[in-house]
């Protein structure tokens, strides 16, 4: 069996340059802002310009490029390693399609249909689904792609053995090493959306929130703790709470924070700037210490072996959306993919 395993991620720009192209990329895209075309898209333009310096500010904090593109490709090596020794007589190939930076769908699905894989698995590294993420990433290449081959989408694993374990082996490992502080909060902290998205029946607040509680219940030396959302930007009212006021608050109480960055999977902007940079600046104004922030899962043995086990099963089941591991969205979210998928 040929096997083409596709990641996806957002990406980042690999230089100063890319910067306003990749953040006119972003805003153009329906999943985020969801006006007509020909309102979006001189929006995108607008705002590309106007958020363009203080982007390259931030990226110049770690060199001058984003390090996702190759954070992703530490990570499909691993996988593509893992799927030979699991399963040596499939001869797997792993692919990486971001979606506002390059390497984009198109150039990948070109790839993909070159190698003339029996079989597709559809792998986003965004382990809680969402419409801004998944959804449109999966949209992009499905647009792309007319290559050949069966097609499977693993739509999200938000409660997935090895996303939970990596998470808490690397909490486990930052809190001992600080020496088991006790007069300290667990923060969950994931990127933000507008709450209109959720209401209208996206599936991430919930999502978030189970893989939170996962985590927690292998932590129970850490009963204290909060889920809370990053990076709100706009004027739109945005899901709370918000992590900057969670660190204020736990600064106010006299405790310090142990953050867990639990919707990334890789290190980028989000963890690299807003919280190593910006939320530790915070944390010192406002007396929260310590203030300590675990890594991503990354290339950790119990992630990798999580993706594997996932495109594996992903093999095993019928086409459409499905999620992997014990999960499945409780009623009422009606963009939810995976409860679409359980039925199929």
């Amino acid at each position: 069996m040929k096997l083409a395993v596709v990641l996806f991620n957002l990406g980042g720009p690999d230089g100063p340059a890319a910067v306003r192209p990749f953040l006119f990329n972003l805003f153009r895209d329906p999943a985020i802002i969801t006006s007509p075309a020909i309102v979006r898209y001189p929006l995108a333009a607008l705002i590309a310009r106007s958020r363009e310096k203080l982007a390259r500010a931030n990226y110049d904090l770690m060199g001058g490029a984003s390090p996702l593109l190759p954070e992703t490709e530490a990570q499909a090596r691993e996988l593509a390693s893992g799927l030979q020794f699991a399963a040596p007589e499939i001869d797997a190939q792993v692919f990486i399609a971001m979606r506002y930076w390059t390497p984009f769908a198109a150039e990948v699905a070109r790839q993909v249909a070159d190698s003339a894989p029996d079989e597709i698995v559809l792998l986003p590294l965004y382990p809680q689904y969402s419409t801004t993420t998944t959804a449109s990433s999966l949209k992009a290449w499905k647009a792309a792609y007319r290559g050949p081959g069966r097609s499977r989408e693993v739509c999200c694993y938000p409660t997935a053995p090895g996303l939970i374990e990596a998470h808490a082996e690397a909490l486990r490992d930052l809190w001992t090493t600080a020496g088991k502080p006790s007069n300290i909060r667990l923060l969950f902290s994931a990127h933000g959306l507008p709450e209109k998205i959720v209401e209208a029946g996206d599936p991430y607040r919930a999502q978030v929130e189970a893989t939170a509680a996962a985590i927690a219940a292998q932590l129970p030396e850490l009963t204290d703790w909060q889920v809370c959302f990053q990076s709100r930007v706009g004027p739109l009212k945005w899901l709370a709470p918000s992590t900057d006021d969670e660190i204020r608050r736990a600064g106010a109480e006299g405790k310090g924070v142990l953050i867990a960055p639990i919707a990334f999977v890789s290190e980028h902007v989000e963890t690299l700037v807003e919280l190593d940079h910006d939320y530790a600046r915070l944390a010192r104004e406002v007396g929260c210490a310590p203030y300590l922030r675990a890594r991503t899962p990354g290339v950790r043995a119990a992630f990798i072996d999580g993706l594997v086990k996932a495109t594996l099963d992903a093999l095993e089941r019928p086409g459409g959306p499905r999620p992997y591991g014990p999960w499945l969205c409780p009623a009422g979210h009606a963009k939810c993919a995976c409860r679409a998928g359980r039925a199929a």
